[in-house]
């Protein structure tokens, strides 16, 4: 399974968030949403976890 990252580095903020996630997609996503909510004031909804799971990446693997 590949692992995926949710990296707020990429993403504009007035907080100038460097938080980066990487795990399984539903613990990612989970976490990501979490954060988003937590630190970032979005309101917890279905469409914000599908914006933030439209943002995954694949992690990429150092050989």
């Amino acid at each position: 399974m590949t692992r995926k990252v949710a990296d707020c580095r990429k993403f504009p903020s007035e907080t100038g968030c460097t938080l980066t996630i990487s795990g399984e997609e539903d613990e990612v996503l989970r976490a990501a949403t979490d954060h988003a909510v937590s630190v970032h004031g979005h309101a917890e909804s279905p469409e914000l976890r599908e914006q933030i799971r439209g943002m995954l990446e694949d992690e990429k693997v150092n050989a």
